[in-house]
C-alpha cells in the first residue's frame, strides 16, 4: 500500500471532506518521497506530531506517523527555529505526516469521543456538542447510575490519567457529554441539554463557576488521556482490516 493509497483508505470513514470547518490541514501534511509508488509496511501512531514522535517512528521503521495533532493548522508557518526542527526531522527520515483533527474526535465508532463512550459503556449513544456548525462530541446513557467519583475512576483506568472531579452536580449520574481535549467552553452544551455529567479533557478556571452554579458534575481527564482512544482505534483498525506493521508513539504531557 503506497502513502496516498493508505490516506484515500483513511478517508473512507474519517472523511475530512464532511470538516470544512476545521481549520486543521486533515490528511497528508507531509508526503514522502513517492507516495505513489513507495510501499508503507509500517505505521506508527501519536497524539501529536513533534520532533519526539517523529523521531521515535522513524527509529521503529515506520513509513507513516498519523496523529491527531498534527504540525499545520490553516495558517502560513516559516521553517524557522523548533519548527524547522519538527519538519525536518520528517523530512530527512522520509517519514509521511498524516494528521485527523475533528475528523477524529466525531467519528463513530473509531474516534475519541464515541470510542470513549464506548469504553465507559454508556447506551443510546449519540452526537453531542458543537464547533462552528460540526457536531464533535458524544452523549449517552451509564447503563446504571455512577457517582462522580465512581465514574472518574472508571475513566482513569482509560486514560491512565488522573481525573479531577468537579462533584456540582447529581449525586448519581446518569447521562454523559463527551468532548475530549480542550472542550472546556463547550460545558455550557451539557448544560443546556441536561446532562448529568460533562467529560472533557481540560476544564478550565473560567467556567468553574458556571459549572458550580449551574449544577453540573465535570470530569477532566487530561487533553492527551482523552486522546489517545482515537489514534488507538485507528491503530487497531489498521492491524485488522489492512495487515500493515504498526506501534503507538506513547509521548504523554501530563496536561
Amino acid at each position: 500500500m503506497t502513502l496516498n493509497e493508505l490516506d484515500a483508505w483513511f478517508n473512507t470513514f474519517l472523511k475530512k471532506e464532511d470538516f470544512a470547518g476545521d481549520p486543521s490541514l486533515n490528511g497528508i501534511q507531509i508526503q514522502n518521497s513517492a507516495p505513489d509508488s513507495l510501499p508503507v509496511t509500517k505505521v506508527a501512531f501519536a497524539v501529536d506530531a513533534c520532533e519526539a514522535t517523529a523521531r521515535a517512528a522513524a527509529q521503529a521503521g515506520a513509513q507513516a506517523l498519523v496523529v491527531h495533532h498534527g504540525l499545520f493548522w490553516g495558517h502560513c508557518q516559516t521553517l524557522t527555529g523548533n519548527f524547522y526542527k519538527r519538519a525536518t526531522s520528517f523530512i530527512k527520515n522520509d517519514l509521511a505526516l498524516l494528521a485527523y483533527h475533528i475528523p477524529l474526535d466525531a467519528n463513530n465508532p473509531y474516534g475519541n469521543n464515541f470510542g470513549l463512550a464506548a469504553a465507559l459503556g454508556l447506551e443510546k449513544t449519540g452526537p453531542f456538542g458543537y464547533w462552528r456548525g460540526m457536531p464533535i462530541g458524544a452523549a449517552g446513557s451509564l447503563p446504571a447510575p455512577l457517582t462522580p467519583a465512581e465514574l472518574a475512576a472508571k475513566l482513569s483506568k482509560i486514560t491512565k490519567t488522573d481525573c479531577r472531579t468537579l462533584a456540582f452536580g447529581k449525586p448519581q449520574i446518569s447521562t454523559v457529554g463527551i468532548i475530549s481535549g480542550g472542550a472546556s467552553d463547550d460545558v455550557d452544551q451539557a448544560i443546556e441539554e441536561g446532562l448529568d455529567c460533562y467529560i472533557t479533557g481540560e476544564f478550565a478556571h473560567e467556567q468553574y463557576h458556571l459549572a458550580e452554579e449551574c449544577g453540573i458534575n465535570v470530569i477532566s481527564g487530561g487533553h492527551y488521556g482523552t486522546e489517545t482512544m482515537g489514534v488507538s482505534l485507528l491503530k487497531e483498525k489498521v492491524e485488522k482490516e489492512l495487515g500493515l506493521s504498526t506501534i503507538f508513539i506513547d509521548l504523554p504531557t501530563n496536561l
